[in-house]
């Protein structure tokens, strides 16, 4: 389906395992500090690496004792050397400890255990990232929502609902622009799996600033993150970075809408290039602004019309239905129960409204006995809640 050319700085990255990085015996805070020296960017810690990985004895001594010569060697220019020698000072770790204390920002690491699975699959992950909020929403599946900054009243209202009903059993991952994205945030925020908000600026700043509430609700309530130190001058070339970091977190990217040269179609390229699934929302041919996104069912791209599309690509590597779950706890406490239906009958009554489900799907996701499970669709079946159709598939009448 092609590949993006927008980052390549990151696109000619040597790909690098988990392993390979631990047989050089870099520490965390090393990758840390060079991370944050400026003039040093991801090839040259893969250079790093590499010499670590040939020179495993070099990087077990305390990098504080390293001289520029050292890290010469290593293949880094002089420029870069010096600089690596200043942001390993003493000084330079207390200034980032004291930081991220005050702001409360954490780290994560590529070499962390607790690092995103799926970000860690692809061919450029980051180093290092910094987050506010849950960092268990980078272990839990995820989709990605992203658009178009100049959304129509449609786009934003898709996006929203479509946020909304997948994050019942997936994480929803956006990059908290205008429009669409900022749609999406606020439709999954409150969700039983929550957004990740994925920022360009450094994980502390609010940008757009409009978006100040949606970023503090974030904050509270699920995961903000960046790839961006904290205290970074912002550049235009930061976006392209910050969408890998969307796609990599993701299973599937879902366009809803983007123009031609739409940002979010790189983030849909970049889906392409990690073998990760695409999503349109279809809009109208005749619309600038769905026209970018429409080009990819040329390419391959999934239509979706609700979550149910989504989760159907997904079953077997989602965890049930908090509706369900919700409804076995206390079925009146349901927003959608319905006082004609018992508990049983609410459950499989809500697992049938996302799509029809053979008898084998129903059982698997009620996790009801098969006498139990028959005994409640024929009392559903008399109440004409639901029909039966060839081949034992029900659906909601």
């Amino acid at each position: 389906m092609g590949s993006y050319k927008h980052s390549p700085r990151i696109r000619n990255r040597p790909k690098l395992t988990l392993e390979d990085v631990r047989k050089s015996h870099i520490t965390r805070e090393a990758l840390i500090a060079l991370h944050e020296t400026p003039g040093v960017g991801d090839l040259a810690i893969c250079a790093v690496v590499q010499y670590g990985m040939s020179h495993p004895q070099r990087l077990l001594q305390d990098a504080v004792s390293l001289k520029a010569g050292d890290w010469r060697e290593m293949g880094l220019s002089d420029r870069q050397c010096e600089s690596i020698v200043d942001s390993f000072s003493p000084e330079a770790r207390q200034r980032r400890a004291r930081r991220c204390r005050e702001g409360g920002i954490g780290i994560m690491t590529f070499l962390d255990e607790r690092y995103s699975p799926l970000l860690r699959e692809i061919a450029d992950p980051p180093w290092v990232l910094y987050y506010r909020g849950n960092w268990e929403l980078a272990h839990r599946p995820a989709v990605a929502i992203v658009g178009t900054r100049q959304a129509t009243a449609y786009g934003r209202k898709v996006a929203e609902e479509l946020a909304a009903g997948c994050s019942r059993r997936m994480t929803v991952v956006s990059g908290l622009a205008r429009g669409i994205d900022t749609a999406a945030h606020q439709g999954a925020v409150r969700g039983a799996y929550g957004t990740i908000g994925v920022l360009a600026t450094p994980v502390d700043q609010c940008y757009p600033p409009e978006n100040r509430r949606i970023y503090e609700d974030i904050a509270a309530n699920g995961l903000l993150l960046s790839e961006t130190m904290p205290d970074a001058s912002f550049h235009p070339g930061l976006f392209p970075m910050r969408n890998r970091v969307i796609a990599g977190l993701s299973m599937g990217v879902v366009v809803v809408e983007a123009a031609g040269k739409s940002g979010a179609l790189i983030t849909a390229d970049l889906a392409i290039d990690y073998d990760r699934d695409v999503f349109i929302v279809p809009g109208p041919i005749s619309s600038p602004r769905s026209k970018g996104a429409l080009e990819y069912f040329r390419k391959g791209a999934i239509p979706v019309l609700d979550e149910s599309d989504i989760f159907g690509m997904y079953e077997h590597r989602l965890p049930r239905d908090n509706r369900i779950l919700n409804a076995s706890k206390s079925a009146p406490a349901n927003a959608n129960a319905s006082p004609e239906l018992s508990q049983e009958e609410q459950i499989l009554y809500e697992l049938l409204l996302d799509h029809p489900c053979s008898v084998d799907e129903l059982a698997e996701k009620s996790g009801m006995t098969f006498g139990l499970l028959q005994s409640v669709l024929l009392s559903l079946l008399i109440k004409r809640r639901v029909h039966q159709q060839p081949g034992s598939v029900y659906k909601v009448l």
